[in-house]
């Protein structure tokens, strides 16, 4: 299944939330991906933690290639062109960055691949748009400003589309408040993959977060 650049887009924005995970074994990760994919977020970023985290990416998403060509995996943490590379290259469908870095945009771009880099200042997020970023990550979303930066941004550059990471919870009430701002996705780590689901192998309860969370978001769309 081809997943290209405005597919992924489209995909990320349509699920609203991105869950963000890493584990070092690979069934674990499998087991993870596929019961987010089977709650309505097939979109998944994961993380570049560690060492040899680029093979072991490599081998998941060789592995969902064949069995669950519909999910759509790329990689965060990436500081670097080179690992940027790397991680194209292992399948990646898209590339995010805590910071914004003009090299890893250029390598992107050059594939026709999405990369969300972080940003916390209006000058980054103009940046980001100047280097072709249609949806750039606000990182640390909580800390650089909330909410309340995001309808800040929004007056003056209504075109922006902006996924906070950091500070966006998995209940109505958080959802309410961010998407509300004007967000078009929100990226989630352990507060949606809790590690106690994980640690158990309960994986019908990430499915049920990410469900819940997922249709949490239509929801609250839904009613505006």
């Amino acid at each position: 299944m081809l997943h290209d650049r405005l597919a992924v887009l489209n995909a990320l924005e349509a699920q609203g939330v991105a869950p963000v995970f890493y584990h070092a074994d690979p069934q674990t990760c499998l087991s993870v991906i596929r019961a987010c994919a089977r709650g309505g977020a097939p979109v998944i970023e994961f993380t570049n933690r560690g060492d040899f985290a680029c093979d072991l990416f490599g081998d998941i998403a060789r592995e969902l290639q064949k069995t669950d060509p519909h999910i759509i995996l790329g990689i965060g943490s990436v500081v670097d062109a080179g690992t940027a590379s790397l991680y194209l290259n292992r399948g990646a469908r898209f590339v995010v960055s805590p910071c914004l870095l003009p090299e890893v945009a250029r390598v992107c771009n050059r594939r026709m691949t999405a990369y969300f880099p972080g940003c916390g200042s209006v000058t980054e997020i103009g940046q980001a748009h100047e280097l072709g970023c249609e949806i750039v990550k606000l990182f640390p979303g909580a800390s650089v400003g909330g909410p309340d930066f995001v309808k800040a941004v929004m007056a003056p550059m209504p075109w922006t589309k902006i996924m906070p990471t950091g500070g966006v919870d998995p209940d109505a009430a958080s959802i309410a408040k961010w998407f509300g701002s004007g967000i078009v996705a929100a990226g989630m780590g352990s507060k949606l993959v809790t590690d106690a689901a994980v640690k158990a192998g309960d994986w019908a309860a990430i499915e049920a977060s990410v469900r819940q969370t997922v249709e949490a978001i239509a929801a609250f769309r839904a009613g505006r």
